[in-house]
């Protein structure tokens, strides 16, 4: 089923249950309270009518006339009869049998009364505290619904039967315009999920609406395209880079080996020298295509263990010092001694193994790197900061996605394959720390870590 009509039905059977149930409990309610109130009503009037009979009685007794009782049961819809003391009957609404009187008020009966059982009502007739005799009101017990109370009871159904119909149909309307709202949005991003999974990563959800949650899930399926377009690029490049890289060394050690093969080239330290160059070479872009797998199933099991981090780099600058030195470069160290910290001592040096060799790879002439240290507490802060060709502002948010590298003011000696920053991310994220980078290009770039102590 649709979403579409999913959401129209369970409305409308939401509307219509409710309504239902309101209904029910308001008419069986209203129609309670009012028969109650007809009820009394009749006991008012009953009542009523033993006064009146009451009053004459005392004040003409055994002469009361016949003809008032008849007038006062036909005004008020009922039979009188009136016995004194003794039990006899001094008079009546009527001289006919009891079943006459039953027959007669039957037919006075209007016929949308509703059919009832006859019954009567004693009550002792007073004068001064002295019961002087007996008044028997006789009355079908469904009197009390009149033709008007009948009206008004139809009425009342009629109109909940209305409000049912009125109410299910607005709701069918609206149901109608929600569901639209709603599933039109997630249709577009279904669409637009379907298109990229096709391959059409360009593909992006355009909807209009004020729901938040499908906003955001538009533009959550919106960044996912733009990474993962971002993230094929990147791909994309990198296979070309490597390509281009694998033939020329390729090309390089065929030509050799067919000029030692045919004689051209003599078996001498220079032509071999040329050969173990170009295998470097190729066993460097291996070790990168390496990178990339580790990268992929970068689910660090870190072997931490204390140790003096001071000590650490210390060890790993002396090691960069004569390569920096034979460039014309100086690295420099400003380190706080005796910081220990908890933390896999394998995964740090290669932190700091990248980020040196990163900056050495863009320092000019005169080069020059500052490798900072300062412990603070619960964390210690590691600062590189170099004077090389810095970054482009452009690609300063890129430069730790997976695979980039900047085609703007490319050094010679970059030729890695942009992911020596992503795994060095990796790496200081998976020990809970965060890696920064400050920039001003053609001046130097500037990169900060933190790492916690425990």
């Amino acid at each position: 089923m649709s979403l579409t009509k999913r959401i129209v039905l369970t409305l409308l059977l939401s509307i219509i249950i409710s309504i239902i149930i309101t209904s029910f409990v308001s008419n069986y309610m209203i129609n309670r309270k009012f028969e109650t109130y007809l009820i009394e009503e009749q006991n008012t009037k009953l009542k009523k009518v033993k006064d009146i009979v009451e009053n004459l009685y005392k004040t003409k007794g055994p002469y009361l006339n016949e003809e008032d009782i008849s007038k006062l049961s036909s005004l008020e819809g009922v039979y009188i009869e009136i016995k004194n003391d003794t039990g006899k009957t001094v008079c009546n609404s009527h001289n006919n049998h009891m079943d006459h009187h039953r027959r007669m008020m039957r037919n006075m009966r209007k016929p949308r009364i509703i059919e009832g059982n006859y019954i009567e009502k004693e009550y002792p007739l007073y004068d001064n505290n002295n019961k002087i005799g007996t008044l028997i009101i006789g009355y079908m017990d469904k009197s009390y619904l009149t033709e008007s109370a009948i009206i008004f009871k139809e009425t009342l159904s009629k109109s909940f039967l209305m409000s049912t119909f009125i109410t299910t149909l607005i709701g069918f309307i609206i149901s109608i315009v929600l569901s639209k709202e709603l599933s039109y949005p997630i249709i577009n991003i279904t669409d637009t999920a379907n298109k990229m999974r096709k391959g059409d990563l360009s593909s992006r959800s355009k909807i209009n609406t004020n729901t938040k949650e499908i906003k955001d899930l538009s533009n959550s399926i919106n960044y996912l395209g733009e990474t993962l377009q971002k993230q094929d690029n990147f791909r994309k490049k990198f296979t070309s880079d490597i390509s281009h890289e694998l033939r020329t060394p390729l090309t390089t050690l065929q030509t050799h080996i067919e000029a030692l093969i045919d004689g051209i080239w003599e078996i001498d330290e220079k032509n071999l020298l040329i050969l173990h160059e170009e295998v470097d070479h190729l066993t460097k872009l291996v070790n990168e295509l390496r990178d990339i797998s580790k990268l992929e199933e970068l689910e660090l099991n870190l072997n931490k263990s204390y140790f003096n981090i001071s000590n650490e780099l210390e060890k790993i600058t002396e090691s960069f010092k004569p390569i920096f030195k034979k460039s014309g470069y100086e690295i420099i160290t400003k380190i706080e001694p005796n910081v220990t910290i908890l933390a896999d001592k394998d995964k740090f040096k290669q932190i700091i193994y990248n980020l040196i060799s990163n900056s050495y790879k863009y320092l000019d002439k005169d080069g020059k790197i500052i490798l900072n240290l300062r412990n603070d507490k619960d964390c210690v802060h590691i600062e590189f900061k170099d004077n090389g060709i810095g970054i482009h502002k452009e690609d300063l948010p890129n430069i730790f996605n997976r695979f980039y590298r900047s085609n703007n003011h490319i050094n010679k000696k970059n030729d890695g394959s942009g992911l020596g920053l992503t795994i060095t991310k990796s790496l200081v994220e998976a020990h809970g720390g965060k890696i920064t980078v400050e920039s001003i290009l053609g001046k130097g770039t500037t990169f900060n870590i933190i790492l916690p102590v425990k």
